[in-house]
């Protein structure tokens, strides 16, 4: 009885461990997709934006420019 009460106390500290060192992950990852999310915002605030009136044409458009 008392090796096997030993026993589930390993396997309890084991449990702890594992789950302490997966939170700590998590909270690592957490913190990188925050730095990315800031990041992102940052640069969406800098970000200059140009439009195109119109799309690039095709190479046939060029020919036809050179027959008018």
């Amino acid at each position: 009885m008392h090796s096997e009460n030993e026993s589930l106390e390993k396997l309890l500290v084991s449990l702890i461990k594992m789950v302490g060192k997966s939170n700590e992950k998590i909270d690592e990852l957490s913190k990188r997709v925050r730095q990315l999310e800031m990041a992102s915002k940052e640069q969406q605030i800098n970000r200059v934006y140009s439009f195109i009136a119109e799309p690039p044409r095709p190479n046939s458009s060029k020919k036809e420019y050179a027959r008018q």
